[in-house]
């Protein structure tokens, strides 16, 4: 069968958002924000385009569509991991984000992180040589499949990761300092947000304000209201973002189920849940805090171990994915791949997610 013609970033952006806005209400100023934000760099902008991503990564890879498929994350990069407090208390750190969740070959989630930290270590965000990192992340996922996965709970059986995310807790005063900063919203809060946030607050009738949030890039765009009120004191807050069916499902034409699979994977994925994410309607609501939060590259503590991070990253991609696939499927797979598979695919769509970007930024 043909490959079909791929049209210009622009053009497909444009397709994109108005598609996006027939599934959900669009915030046009953020929208102009989040455009602004793809010129700046090229990791901004690869982290702002999945559904670009979704268009071009099936013709670019086409002999890795036939691994079986997973419940999938989708937009998985080196910066969509954090930490969480899980329902013992305990700091648990792992993928953070699944608004682009869709079942999918595995060698998507792989091909996208290995891209992604090509990108990183092209910025010197990542020290490693591009082949060292790839080679961490399969080791990683290669293990965790063996092993049947195994959630990451820091402190005594992860040091190193726990040394890491420890660094980069954030200060709590300036957290609630910049989101209690935010001007109540002026305007009507949706019912079905109003009604998602309040039921995940400690109790229902507690005093609280509602405020817009802007944040992110790929869901830059889409409404983000967050209930703030003091608990027992001290602030607490719980954000309900806008969410929509999977990118995947506007490149393949509308063909899938749009159901929304956050909470699915969620569910299914090896993991210590976070008791305080849920999707609510279309509504995906979460607690907002300093030691819950996604982990940016730049973080980190100079001194890292960046092969175990990498190693981890792997591991974790793997919990995922054994939620829907059994480890033995994939082993065999992979066995059935060429040596260099991995990072050959991982430059193949770096060199697309540079062209589009250097396209992007023409006036």
């Amino acid at each position: 069968m043909p490959k079909k013609t791929l049209s210009a970033i622009k053009d497909c952006t444009r397709r994109y958002e108005v598609w996006l806005a027939t599934q959900i209400p669009l915030i046009p100023n953020d929208l102009k924000l989040k455009h602004t934000q793809m010129k700046a760099a090229l990791f901004p902008f690869m982290r702002a385009t999945y559904y670009r991503w979704a268009e071009v990564w099936p013709q670019a890879c086409s002999d890795l569509l036939s691994g079986p498929e997973a419940l999938s994350v989708g937009d998985l990069h080196v910066e969509n991991f954090g930490t969480w407090r899980d329902s013992e208390g305990r700091l648990v750190w792992g993928v953070n984000d699944f608004d682009e969740a869709a079942r999918l070959p595995y060698t998507n989630d792989l091909v996208r992180l290995v891209a992604s930290v090509n990108m990183a270590i092209s910025l010197q965000h990542i020290k490693l040589n591009r082949k060292d990192a790839c080679a961490a992340i399969l080791d990683g996922y290669h293990k965790a499949l063996e092993a049947g996965g195994h959630p990451f709970v820091l402190a005594e059986n992860h040091p190193a990761l726990w040394e890491m995310a420890r660094h980069r807790l954030r200060n709590p005063e300036a957290f609630w300092g910049k989101l209690t900063s935010l001007a109540p919203v002026k305007g009507k809060v949706p019912g079905s947000a109003r009604k998602a946030i309040i039921r995940m607050l400690p109790k229902p009738n507690m005093p609280h304000v509602i405020v817009h949030r802007v944040a992110g890039l790929g869901s830059l765009g889409r409404h983000r209201f967050v209930g703030i009120g003091d608990w027992n004191g001290g602030k607490i807050a719980r954000e309900a973002k806008s969410l929509a069916p999977s990118a995947c499902i506007w490149a393949k034409g509308g063909k899938l189920s749009t159901r929304i699979l956050y909470q699915a994977i969620i569910d299914r994925a090896v993991r210590c849940p976070d008791p305080w994410v849920r999707l609510r309607g279309s509504w995906i609501v979460r607690r907002l805090a300093p030691d819950c939060s996604r982990i940016e590259l730049s973080a980190l503590p100079e001194q890292r171990d960046e092969i175990k991070l990498l190693e981890s990253m792997g591991w974790e991609t793997a919990n995922i994915h054994l939620g829907t696939l059994k480890g033995r499927d994939v082993l065999k797979d992979l066995r059935k791949r060429p040596r260099g598979w991995l990072y050959g695919a991982a430059r193949l769509m770096v060199d697309a997610v540079v062209a589009d970007w250097e396209r992007w930024r023409k006036p």
